[in-house]
C-alpha cells in the first residue's frame, strides 16, 4: 500500500459493501434469467439449487438489487449530472479510447455517467414490468395484454442492463487503479490528478481549508 500522504480515499466501506451486495444480487438475478430466457441455458436456473427454487427466488433477488442500488442512485446523484467539462470529454472520444484523459473531469467522466444513468433506468424498468408479471403475487391484477408488454420490457431491460454491466466491468479493468478503488477504497493522487483533474482538486481545496482551521 502506498504511504498515507500520497493515497485519497474515493469510496467509504459503505459505498464498497453496498456495491458488492448488488453485484452479488445481479449475478444471481442475471444469470438465472439467462436461463429463464434462452432453453440451451436452462442449466443456469441452478445458480439458486433447483429451476424451482429460480422461479421463486429471482424476484426476490432482484428487488434486493433494486433497494441497494436506491443508495447508490442518491448518494452518487449530485456527482452524474451533465456539465459543460463532459461535452468535452465526449469531443475528445477519440483520446479516451487511447488511455488518454480529456477534459477537465469531475468525480466521474461522462462515461461513467452514462453507465450510473443506464443502470438506472434498467433498473426500474425492471422493477415496474417484474412487479407485473411477478406470479402469483401481482400479476393475476394486470390483463393478459399489458403482462405480455411486461415480458417484452423486462427482458429488453435485463439485455440492456446486462450489457452495461459487462461494459462497466471492463472498464474498470482497462483504467489500472479503478478495480482497487472499488475492492480497498482508495487511489494515488497521480491516479486522481491524472483521470479525475476537477475531483482532485476540490480534495487538495478541503485540505487545505481543514489545515487552515
Amino acid at each position: 500500500m502506498k504511504p498515507r500522504n500520497d493515497i485519497i480515499i474515493r469510496h467509504s466501506p459503505l459505498e464498497r459493501i453496498n456495491h458488492w451486495a448488488v453485484v452479488i444480487c445481479f449475478l444471481f438475478t442475471a444469470i438465472s434469467g439467462l436461463g429463464f430466457f434462452f432453453p440451451s441455458l436452462n442449466w443456469m436456473m441452478n445458480i439458486f439449487g433447483t429451476p424451482q427454487l429460480s422461479r421463486i427466488l429471482h424476484p426476490f433477488a432482484g428487488s434486493v438489487m433494486f433497494v441497494l442500488f436506491v443508495f447508490m442512485f442518491f448518494r452518487y446523484f449530485k456527482h452524474n449530472l451533465i456539465d459543460r467539462d463532459d461535452i468535452e470529454w465526449a469531443k475528445n472520444i477519440h483520446k479516451v479510447l487511447r488511455n488518454e484523459e480529456a477534459g477537465d473531469t469531475g468525480q466521474y467522466n461522462l462515461g461513467q455517467k452514462g453507465i450510473y444513468w443506464s443502470v438506472s433506468v434498467c433498473l426500474f424498468l425492471l422493477l415496474v414490468s417484474g412487479i407485473m408479471i411477478w406470479r402469483p403475487y401481482f400479476a393475476p391484477y394486470f390483463p393478459i395484454p399489458l403482462i405480455r408488454v411486461a415480458l417484452l420490457v423486462h427482458s429488453l431491460s435485463a439485455i440492456g442492463l446486462i450489457l452495461t454491466i459487462i461494459v462497466h466491468a471492463y472498464a474498470a479493468f482497462w483504467v489500472k487503479g479503478s478495480v482497487r478503488a472499488m475492492v480497498e477504497g482508495w487511489v494515488t493522487r497521480g491516479w486522481a490528478k491524472k483521470h479525475h483533474p476537477r475531483w482532485y482538486r476540490d480534495i487538495v481545496k478541503r485540505e487545505r481549508r481543514k489545515e487552515e482551521e
